[in-house]
Order: structure tokens, then C-alpha cells, then sequence
């Protein structure tokens, strides 16, 4: 029995009814990236989930956490980061108008839109290292315990946070020993704080008005803050001073959530950041004439398919670690 398959009078295997779902080798392929990457960052996003929920009673509150505003001195929650989240997407719409423009073969068209389209993922990327930068800095400065927990410190009249500038006290005879007469002392030590453990401590004692806050949230949502007596039996138990967060320390509270924050939306602003990258190089393509010559805008639809891809991403980051 002759099992011959005739595939008709085309002879590229890539090429007329022969394509799978009608995609272009590069577009299946780009399509078999992004989903080998939606796995990767739905691995990222469960494990945040599985250690949020774990350490749900301790987990930072976000609208306490993102609150500023570039230029601008307050409290301004998640206003900034909705602003980035709303550039991100409508550079997802102008990547959109320059796909149907590429269709129609308007070259000049296409120009303009990925020109937008870039100029919002450089905005983007901005926001998120400036982000990055405050995150790292710190905001008020805390204390943490022997075993790992974070003491935040409010005031008593008025329920605001407090920081350690508005009541710790100088002492002279602690910030002398990290000179750099000290030699090996000085090069070997780790970077002091603003205010040592004892001047924060100082300071909290002759200041009434001053209470702690702790990392476990009460039945309203919210951190619980101890009284006077109980602040003051708490302080015992303070370790060092902590100030903005990193891979190890953490001031707004579990250490855990910097390092997923750190992790997760630095991999998201990679992402971006080369689609930023590959976007410029094929805005000088379409200048050029390149897709001209060749007859079709493909790849500025291979790129779109991948920046829609990192706007989606970010869609439930965003959810995840600033609404949930």
C-alpha cells in the first residue's frame, strides 16, 4: 500500500498550508518563548503566594510600604506605582497601533508609534529603579529583635508613624569609632546607621509621646502597637538599627518580602528593559527601510507579541504584591 502524503505543489515545510496555526516560524517560536517564560513567572508569583500566606500575620502592608511620589514629600499610596502601571499598558496600546500600521506597509506610522512605545518602557524602567532606590533607602528607620522581627515606632498623639530623626538622641562617644584613623576597622566594618542602637533607645526613653509597633496585624488590618509600658519592655529585646531594606534586612518588616520584591519585579524590569533594547533596534530598522524592502512588518508583530507579553506579567505582579 503506497502511504505517500501529498502536501500539494509546496515544497517549504514552513511555507503556504503547511504552517502550524498559520504562524511564521519566527512568530512559533516567539510564542514557545513566552510560554516556557509565563511558566517561569507563575513559578515566582506561586512561591510569593505560598510565603505570603504562610507569613500572612507579619506580611508589610503595601499601602504602607509604596508611598511616594518623585518630588513630592507625603503619603501618596500606590499613587505612583498606578502611574507606572498606566504608562506600561498604554505603551502595550501604541505597540498595537504599530502592528496595524505595519500591516498597512505605513512606514511612517509605525516610526511614531514604536517611538511612544519606547518612550513609555524608558519611563517605565525609570520609575522602577527610582523605585528600587527609595525601596533600598528606607523611610522612617525601625529596630530589629534577637529574632529577626521588626519594631516600627509611631506617635502616640496622633497614630503617624515616626521616625527615628523625630525622637533619637546623638551620643557622641559611638559615632567616633568608624573613622578612618581606625584602619582595618574602618575599611572591614559594615556601614553605620544614622543612629546606633543606644541613641534610638536613648531617645524613645525620654520621649513619652513615642510608642512601638509591631509586625503582627490585628483583626483590623492593621500593625499592633503596644503601650507605653509594653514598648519599653520590647525595646530589651532590639538587636541593631535597620534602615531600608535589602537581601538580609528588611524595615517595613518581613525579610522575605524584599527578597521577592527584589527578585521578581527586578526579573519583570529585566524583561522590560530588553524589550526596550530591542524596540530601539527596530526603530532604526523601520528608518532605515528594512521591512520596506522586505515587504512586511513581522517583526515589529514578533516584538509586540513579546512587550504585550511583559505588560500582562506585570498586570499580576502588580496584583500581587500591591493590591492582594
Amino acid at each position: 500500500m503506497d502511504s505517500t502524503v501529498t502536501t500539494g505543489a509546496e515544497t517549504s515545510v514552513w511555507g503556504g498550508g503547511n504552517r502550524p496555526l498559520g504562524a511564521s516560524y519566527g512568530k512559533l517560536m516567539m510564542w514557545f518563548f513566552l510560554v516556557s517564560d509565563a511558566l517561569t513567572f507563575s513559578g515566582f508569583l506561586a512561591a510569593y503566594g505560598f510565603s505570603r500566606f504562610k507569613f500572612i500575620e507579619t506580611w508589610p502592608i503595601a499601602d504602607e510600604v509604596f508611598t511616594h511620589v518623585p518630588f513630592f514629600h507625603g503619603n501618596y499610596p500606590m499613587i505612583y506605582v498606578a502611574f507606572m502601571t498606566f504608562v506600561l499598558i498604554m505603551s502595550s496600546v501604541t505597540m498595537v497601533l504599530a502592528v496595524d500600521a505595519g500591516h498597512k506597509m505605513k512606514q511612517n506610522a509605525v516610526i511614531w508609534y514604536l517611538f511612544a512605545t519606547i518612550i513609555g518602557g524608558a519611563i517605565f524602567v525609570g520609575s522602577q529603579a527610582w523605585e528600587w532606590k527609595t525601596f533600598i533607602k528606607g523611610d522612617h528607620g525601625a529596630l530589629e529583635t534577637n529574632g529577626g522581627r521588626i519594631l516600627q515606632f509611631v506617635k502616640a498623639d496622633s497614630g503617624e508613624r515616626a521616625s527615628l530623626s523625630d525622637f533619637a538622641v546623638t551620643i557622641e562617644d559611638e559615632r567616633v569609632e568608624h573613622e578612618e584613623k581606625n584602619g582595618i576597622w574602618y575599611y572591614g566594618e559594615k556601614a553605620l546607621p544614622t543612629y546606633s542602637l543606644n541613641e534610638v533607645i536613648e531617645g524613645f526613653k525620654a520621649d513619652p509621646n513615642i510608642l512601638i509597633r509591631t509586625e503582627l496585624v490585628n483583626e483590623d488590618g492593621e500593625k499592633t502597637v503596644l503601650d507605653r509600658q509594653a514598648s519599653l519592655a520590647k525595646l530589651a529585646d532590639a538587636k541593631e538599627v535597620v534602615e531600608g531594606a535589602n537581601l538580609i534586612h528588611n524595615e517595613y518588616g518581613s525579610r522575605l518580602f524584599a527578597d521577592f520584591f527584589f527578585f521578581i519585579t527586578g526579573f519583570h524590569g529585566f524583561h522590560v528593559f530588553s524589550g526596550v533594547i530591542i524596540n530601539i533596534i527596530i526603530f532604526f530598522n523601520v528608518i532605515l527601510g528594512t521591512y520596506e524592502r522586505r515587504g512586511h512588518y513581522e517583526m515589529v508583530e514578533k516584538i509586540g507579541l513579546y512587550w504585550h507579553f511583559v505588560d500582562l506579567v506585570w498586570v499580576f505582579v502588580f496584583t500581587f504584591f500591591y493590591l492582594v
